[in-house]
């Protein structure tokens, strides 16, 4: 996906950009400043686990996090500055490593501007937006780009977000992406009150409007600071790569999920901090082979990564004041991966591309409760196989075989007992849990401008396996089972006009058996997206979308079910002038009441007797207005 196509396309949250990943869908269930809900391939993939996400080479997935392993936050992203995304589904792909089981997405910023630009939105719940971006070239080849955006947001909500969001970039370079260099600075900071997700009764008895809060002094702040470089040669046929990072990272959130379940006093907030500092590095060289008489081309590679965590801590609260500690931890984790991949092509028909990957993993933890303290080291390795026919008239089959894998959360491979009840014993879980899946597809060109694609997949892990953040324990889950079908469309019958259109089918099971159920809660069933995209249309462009996620079951014996969601959003350019243009977004544009993600769950309302299982929503945001000038220079 090329920033082009980008352009068009309306945008609530900078995260949404990852919907062009046919099937994905994002949306939130608290505050905008916290990191999104993702939803692919038939997982509910909470705020990242199991999709991982690069910016510039920069891995953005946190592991062992304060509220949730594999954490992936994208508010500083700066839509406006993406030149392109690369994605992939499944663990097919050597050069992917932890968090990648259903995919993978690899964003890459501009080096160099169309021209520099100052753009102002005003919009709709207190919507404030300025960005300002501009690049120069120096007297010895190289480009300074440079952009700050600074925003303000209150939402629909009763209780205002207040979303206060100041961005920026630094980045020099020389050459090309293949053949030079680049080295960036950002910086992020955020803060925000949150409307977290609320119980059915609680609106249904008419305490709090679908758009209200039962806990006013949830939302948290988050900073980050990081600076990447890479490093691009190409010799002939040969090309080397190589990046390095840095990034210093914090975030206070407080939630209140549960209202007075635990606490009928001072309620049941609770603070997740995450302080850390995590840098790596990657070095890959790709050059052509000849092997069993076949000419071919060799990838390898190496990945590393440390993540030192000064503190990881869950805190009781009461209106953001500590209140009593739960756990606090000091992480150290390191990984190292290597991979090879081998493509060849064996005749005019027939291609393969081999892989293998192995990753070593290494865990300190220093808990506040000592029998939570310990090391532990883990390896896995993952094969890969594609094979690839045709082309044949315009269209190819392919099949698609791997294993991958997803890393837990660091406090879980050393507990020992509950943090919250130190006197009861607690089960320690495996490091690193395998994944395995399959693809069969077909790729086809049948019109002049027209792609299409259907793909049949499955994918089994071994183990659910995850730490929960809210509760300062670790649960073993099931192995679980998916599968599903992918059709995806993108269609350019005029020079001024784009089609898209992608339909996605899952099922996902638990694979063993239980009185419980079978059925994976939240996990999707069915999405769709439909696009339509107007651009070089005399001073006109725009873009149209539809997006349709289904229900999905809340508990395993599927007794209860969240609804579906039709979401429909515009944007409409116009240019003033030959460096002016007026941009007007409509986000939710037919005003459709419908939950942003839904639960199930037990909590408790002030003044009831006992604890209520009841299915707990976040609604999405009713219909919005957003008006943007852009001036160039």
């Amino acid at each position: 996906m090329t920033a082009k196509q980008l352009e068009n396309r309306p945008l609530l949250r900078p995260a949404e950009v990852l919907e062009t990943v046919p099937g994905l869908i994002v949306t939130q269930h608290a505050g905008d400043g916290k990191a999104n809900q993702y939803f692919l391939r038939g997982f509910n993939l909470d705020h990242g686990t199991d999709f991982s996400v690069a910016i510039d080479g920069m891995p953005i997935n946190l592991p062992t996090h304060a509220h949730g392993h594999g954490y992936l936050d994208l508010n500083f992203l700066i839509p406006e500055l993406v030149e392109r995304i690369q994605y992939k589904k499944g663990p097919y792909a050597a050069e992917d490593g932890d968090f990648s089981s259903a995919g993978s997405a690899r964003i890459d910023y501009r080096r160099a501007l169309p021209e520099d630009y100052v753009s102002i939105g005003l919009g709709s719940n207190g919507y404030r937006r300025l960005l300002t971006a501009a690049d120069k070239e120096t007297a010895g080849g190289g480009r300074w780009l440079g952009a700050v955006e600074v925003f303000h947001n209150d939402g629909p909500w009763e209780v205002p977000e207040h979303y206060k969001r100041l961005n920026g970039v630094l980045r020099y370079s020389e050459g090309t992406r293949n053949n030079g260099h680049s080295v960036a600075f950002m910086a992020y900071d955020g803060d925000w009150t949150s409307t977290d997700q609320l119980a059915r009764r609680a609106v249904d008895q008419g305490l709090v409007n679908r758009y209200g809060s039962l806990d006013p002094t949830a939302g948290g702040n988050t900073r980050r600071l990081s600076l990447s470089g890479q490093w691009a040669r190409q010799d002939g046929a040969v090309q080397t790569r190589a990046n390095a990072y840095l990034v210093d990272y914090r975030l206070n959130l407080f939630s209140n999920f549960t209202y007075a379940m635990d606490d009928p006093v001072n309620g049941d907030q609770f603070e997740q901090a995450d302080r850390r500092r995590y840098g790596g590095f990657g070095w890959s060289r790709s050059q052509p082979v000849q092997w069993l008489g076949k000419e071919g081309d060799f990838t390898w590679g190496v990945q590393g990564r440390q993540d030192d965590i000064d503190n990881v801590g869950l805190y009781r609260t009461a209106a953001r004041q500590r209140l009593s500690t739960v756990r606090s931890d000091s992480v150290n984790q390191g990984s190292l991966g290597l991979y090879g991949q081998w493509g060849a092509q064996w005749s005019d028909w027939l291609r393969s591309v081999a892989g293998l990957r192995h990753d070593r993993y290494r865990f300190k933890v220093d808990s506040s409760l000592a029998a939570n303290s310990g090391k532990e080291n883990d390896g896995i390795t993952s094969p890969k196989l594609s094979l690839i026919f045709g082309p044949f008239a315009n269209q190819e089959f392919y099949y698609n075989w791997g294993q991958g894998f997803h890393s837990n959360d660091a406090r879980g491979t050393t507990i020992r007992v509950d943090p919250s009840n130190p006197g009861d014993p607690m089960s320690r879980v495996p490091a690193l849990v395998k994944s395995r899946g399959q693809e069969v597809g077909w790729r086809s060109a049948p019109a002049p401008g027209w792609n299409t694609s259907v793909a049949l997949w499955r994918l089994d892990l071994d183990s659910e396996l995850l730490f929960v953040g809210d509760a300062g324990t670790t649960e073993a889950g099931r192995p679980s089972h998916r599968q599903g079908v992918e059709w995806s469309n993108y269609w350019t019958p005029r020079d001024w006009l784009t089609l898209d259109a992608d339909i996605a089918l899952s099922k996902a099971r638990f694979r063993d058996d239980d009185a419980a159920g079978k059925y994976i809660p939240g996990a999707v069933e069915r999405t769709a997206s439909v696009g339509v995209a107007v651009h070089d249309l005399g001073p006109w462009r725009g873009g149209l979308r539809l997006r349709y996620l289904g229900p999905r079951a809340l508990i395993e014996d599927n007794s209860v079910r969240s609804g579906s969601s039709v979401m429909v959003n515009l944007n409409v350019g116009y240019k003033l002038a030959a460096k002016s243009q007026l941009t007007l977004e409509v986000l939710n544009l037919f005003n459709r009441k419908a939950s942003d993600i839904d639960y199930y769950y037990e909590s408790r309302l002030r003044g009831e007797a006992a604890t209520v299982a009841d299915v707990h929503s976040h609604p999405a945001e009713p219909r919005i207005w957003r008006l943007t000038y852009t001036q160039g220079f």
